[in-house]
């Protein structure tokens, strides 16, 4: 890698068309572009600090500049001790109604959940709309974080009505196979994704900086009969998820 990184730190400096006067942005864009183009592949180690400021001919100051931009944008992950790895991605394909315990355990990472909220109330009126409720009924509530073996990537306020899920705390991590014991697992959903810059709290319960970018998605599913059995809000890390939808034409 090292040495193909080198090659590329010397066209950029050489090309007028993506030259760069900064040292560090020439660096940066070059490990963008090795990165891209699978020179490295997601969850590989790039070279230490040191190895690359003397293959290079830089300072270590100009080396830790460009790494820490790269970070700051997703592509690259530190682990104290450990080094500077590629990003891995998380790819969702929304054509597929899947539950996030699923999505993790087929990439091979084990999913946890970190419950701040397992508990039984009346429904809100944002709640009665979108589960189709009367005021008065109740619903089971969950509020955690998801994990990927370690790692926080996701934010999850969920509600179903209680002659679906009459006890939340069945819930260990699968919403989709609590219910499923209850033949309400759903069949069909609705999702509206949206760009977010993901506040102080949120930042810090995702282990990201504040104002990064975030996906928030809101999910309505639905059984066979019509009947709403789930209203969630999520909150994923932008830096690690991606959403792709196939398209058709007619």
């Amino acid at each position: 890698m090292e040495s193909a990184l080198a090659l590329e730190y010397q066209r950029i400096c050489n090309d007028p068309a993506v030259y760069q006067p900064l040292a560090y942005l020439r660096l940066r864009r070059a490990i963008r572009n090795i990165v891209e183009r699978r020179g490295i592949e997601p969850g590989q180690t790039l070279p230490s600090e040191r190895d690359l400021a003397q293959t290079l001919k830089l300072s270590r100051v100009t080396v830790r500049k460009a790494i820490a931009g790269l970070v700051e944008d997703g592509l690259l992950h530190q682990r104290h001790g450990a080094g500077t790895f590629v990003a891995e991605r998380i790819v969702k394909p929304m054509s597929r109604l899947t539950s996030f315990t699923e999505d993790l355990r087929e990439r091979g990472l084990s999913p946890r959940s970190e419950f701040f909220e397992r508990s039984l109330g009346e429904v809100t009126p944002e709640e009665s709309m979108a589960l189709n409720l009367s005021p008065g009924s109740i619903v089971a509530r969950l509020h955690r974080v998801r994990y990927g073996q370690d790692e926080p990537l996701a934010i999850e306020r969920s509600a179903v009505p209680a002659s679906l899920l009459p006890d939340p705390m069945l819930v260990s991590d699968s919403l989709y196979e609590a219910l499923e014991r209850f033949n309400a697992r759903p069949r069909r959903a609705l999702q509206r994704l949206r760009a977010v810059s993901l506040n102080a709290h949120q930042a810090r319960l995702l282990h990201v900086s504040a104002g990064s970018a975030g996906l928030n998605i809101e999910r309505r599913s639905f059984l066979d009969d019509g009947r709403v059995v789930e209203f969630t809000c999520s909150w994923y890390r932008g830096d690690i998820y991606d959403f792709v939808a196939e398209l058709q034409t007619d």
